[in-house]
């Protein structure tokens, strides 16, 4: 295995305290003193997370109102109010920081042209206003060249909590999922006091980039503006034709799919393993082995559905509730499907190999990645050959294991 890094460009660091504060100048006008603002934040592994909401509290309470902060991510958290606390943190957003109003009750605000319901917190709902902040990037369950996962989709599914979340993947199984959060957030923008909402764009290294303020008014149309930078940001695999991908970590700070669909090329709701090519998806990753689950995850290891072969530490770290209710609630029941698992990284990378029905087992196009966020540096097997477009850090070595069979 050579150790490599993808040549991406750098980006100009973000000085995080000015830019909510400047972006949160334009809300100026609309905050009077003793107002309660609802501050919604979800559940993903959000660069700068913490210093944004922090930012976020101190600017409203300034402006002489109540901030508190409302869990905004749907069924997470084992749908339960101290699970979602106990997710906001393990990113370091406490009390602290805020109030924290963590009931998981809701309001129908009115009904789609599809005659769907649209369910809303209730603690958010009786606040004076609303402002969310989420990242905004391509989504896990549908491809769009302007919508994806960030701020309507907080207002419908992480908003919605368990009840809204679910009624909403009811909906978009039978309309879409573009046609039901794009009919439903309108829906949530007349009914409820949303304010606005702060969109967090990151780069390839995971790094924010770019915070950006959009009135309530105005989300739909810089929410597409945002997405587009997002898009185009987003890192990707360094080849399309892999023979077998091992990666280090899932979960849900990883990804809402435990990894992300966009990297790996296959579909949260099923895929082929077969080694002909049966859509037009890339890459084409014909293993994937997934060797833990990050401790953030809370035990919610959905996802491990997209893999083929799985360990043992994995699959002992796996809470089924927690996971079989966000499989539930999202219906994407082949999520948290336990792959073939050993013991071991050994045991398991072995056979993995050994189900590649290759003559010799060198010549296999191997790639290591720690997350499907990670993926500026990584490891690639000889057979790759040279490349252009990645820088070598490390010369080709064998890979190592401990005395336990744990690849280091």
């Amino acid at each position: 295995m050579i150790t490599v890094r993808q040549k991406y460009p750098p980006s100009k660091p973000v000085d995080i305290p000015a830019a909510v504060k400047t972006e949160l100048a334009r809300l100026s006008s609309r905050l009077k003193p003793g107002m309660r603002i609802a501050v919604g934040t979800g559940s993903r592994g959000i660069s700068n997370i913490l210093p944004i909401v922090a930012s976020s509290v101190e600017f409203l309470k300034a402006a002489g109102t109540r901030p508190f902060l409302i869990p905004a991510m749907g069924s997470h958290g084992g749908a339960t109010p101290e699970g979602q606390i106990e997710v906001l943190a393990s990113y370091g957003i406490t009390e602290a920081i805020a109030p924290i109003e963590s009931s998981m009750e809701t309001v129908v605000l009115g009904r789609t042209p599809d005659g769907l319901d649209v369910i809303f917190s209730a603690e958010a709902k009786k606040a004076d206003g609303i402002l969310i902040i989420n990242r905004i990037k391509p989504h896990t369950d549908f491809s769009s060249d302007s919508l994806g996962s960030g701020l309507q989709k907080m207002l419908v599914v992480g908003l919605g909590k368990r009840n809204g979340a679910a009624n909403y993947h009811r909906g978009a199984i039978h309309h879409g999922f573009e046609r039901v959060l794009r009919s439903m957030a309108p829906v949530v923008l007349k009914s409820a006091p949303i304010l606005g909402g702060l969109g967090i764009v990151e780069d390839q290294f995971h790094q924010t980039v770019r915070i950006g303020f959009a009135a309530a008014d105005e989300i739909e149309k810089r929410e597409a503006e945002l997405f587009a930078e997002a898009k185009a940001l987003m890192p990707k695999l360094p080849f399309d034709e892999i023979d077998l991908l091992i990666i280090d970590r899932i979960g849900k700070n990883i990804s809402g799919s435990g990894m992300d669909p966009n990297i790996i090329g296959r579909e949260i709701f099923g895929y082929s393993s077969s080694f002909q090519e049966q859509r037009h998806l890339k890459p084409s990753i014909r293993r994937i082995l997934v060797r833990d689950l990050t401790r953030e995850s809370h035990g919610n290891a959905i996802g491990i559905g997209l893999a083929d072969f799985t360990t043992a530490r994995l699959v002992r770290a796996m809470d089924h509730k927690k996971t079989y209710i966000n499989a539930l609630t999202s219906l994407s029941v082949n999520g948290p499907k336990i792959p073939i698992w050993f013991d071991t990284d050994r045991e398991a990378i072995t056979q993995a190999l050994n189900s590649l029905a290759t003559a010799n087992i060198m010549e296999a196009k191997v790639m290591r990645i720690a997350d499907t966020l990670s993926l500026s540096r990584l490891q690639i097997s000889e057979a790759f050959g040279k490349a252009d477009h990645l820088e070598v850090i490390d010369a080709a070595s064998d890979m190592h294991f401990d005395a336990a069979g744990t690849l280091l």
